[in-house]
């Protein structure tokens, strides 16, 4: 009687522990491999809306964002954003071991303009949009309304250095920029996920970070 205790205790545990691995499949995404299936062109992708989310279960918070890049670091797939100082996202950023960053379909472009425009500071903007928020295996926030979520682990992060500005372009962004310098973190690519009745990216929408 023991040993089938056991043995079902057990079983019950591997099934628990399989769940979170499909949890994505459950609500419309499938798995992909961003080096085999992101088609996009990498020079536009940050010039349309994406979402940046940090967090976890307890608590978590989500920005527009219009500034990143894509591609090979260190033998990894990367992605790297830029959280401004101000920003009440650099909270969650600072403290995150992952974090995500999503596309929206077009019927859901005011998720990214109020994200943009409003500050998680001021109440929970996710609740007053009607998200419904969702974790990966990683724990990671993400919503299951957008069509693609990719998930990095932070490989690095650190603020930008006046000192080293090379050019105008830097010097004159930050004389007229109230947010603060930016921070650069750099996530390796660890999992994405995407609609599978997913058409397209949001085109050409730009949108104020909070």
């Amino acid at each position: 009687m023991k040993k089938v205790s056991f043995i079902t205790a057990m079983m019950a545990m591997l099934t628990m522990a399989t769940i979170p691995a499909f949890a994505q499949e459950d609500k419309g995404f499938k798995k992909i491999d961003v080096r085999e299936d992101f088609t996009e062109n990498g020079f536009q992708w940050f010039h349309d809306a994406e979402l940046l989310a940090a967090g976890n279960k307890e608590k978590s918070n989500a920005m527009t964002i219009g500034w990143g890049g894509i591609g090979t670091l260190w033998g990894r797939t990367a992605l790297t954003v830029y959280v401004a100082e101000k920003r009440y996202t650099k909270e969650f950023m600072d403290q995150a071991e992952y974090f995500t960053v999503m596309t929206f379909p077009v019927e859901h472009s005011k998720v990214l303009r109020y994200m943009g425009t409003k500050s998680g500071r001021d109440g929970d903007k996710a609740a007053a949009l009607g998200l419904h928020t969702a974790f990966t295996p990683n724990g990671t926030p993400y919503y299951t309304e957008a069509d693609m979520v990719i998930e990095c682990k932070i490989m690095y992060a650190a603020p930008f250095d006046p000192q080293y500005f090379k050019s105008d372009v830097p010097k004159n962004m930050y004389a007229h920029f109230p947010a603060g310098l930016h921070s650069m973190y750099i996530g390796e690519v660890v999992n994405a996920w995407e609609k599978r009745n997913r058409k397209s990216f949001l085109t050409k929408a730009h949108f104020a970070e909070k």
